[in-house]
């Protein structure tokens, strides 16, 4: 059976960009030889999101953008289409006592139903997953 679990956009895009390559990040991507990574349907626009805010930042080119897309496309990575009507009294309930962006109350609440653990780097993601018992993906997670 393939292990699964979250992955949010904090981990994802330090793959994209040298200044933000970090151990975490770089183990979780080790993780995915072995298993299976599963986001929210925001996820994309997310990731896009991000690269054009960068190319026109100048920090990577159309083409960087382009491979980072095709690189993405290679690993098991599951996007989990969601009704937005049923979902959207849910992110808001949960964003608004965990103190957290629609887009992190997202992967969280993504987590909590699918009972898979969270990759994330984010500090307020991290401290909500930890409040509610959700695991934290470490280099140890099984």
């Amino acid at each position: 059976m393939v292990e699964h679990f979250v992955i949010d956009n904090s981990v994802v895009m330090s793959w994209c960009f040298k200044d933000e390559t970090n151990k975490y990040a770089d183990i979780v991507l080790d993780r995915l030889t072995q298993a299976a990574a599963v986001v929210p349907s925001i996820w994309p626009l997310e990731v896009v999101n991000v690269l054009l805010v960068a190319e026109r930042q100048k920090r990577i080119s159309e083409s960087d953008s382009i491979r980072f897309i095709t690189l993405l496309s290679q690993l098991p990575i599951i996007v989990e289409h969601e009704r937005p009507e049923k979902m959207m009294k849910e992110l808001l309930a949960l964003a608004r006592v965990n103190n957290l962006s629609s887009y992190d109350a997202s992967y969280l609440d993504l987590a909590i139903r699918k009972g898979f653990p969270i990759a994330t780097s984010d500090t307020k993601l991290i401290e909500a997953a930890r409040r509610i018992n959700v695991p934290i993906l470490t280099a140890k997670s099984n």
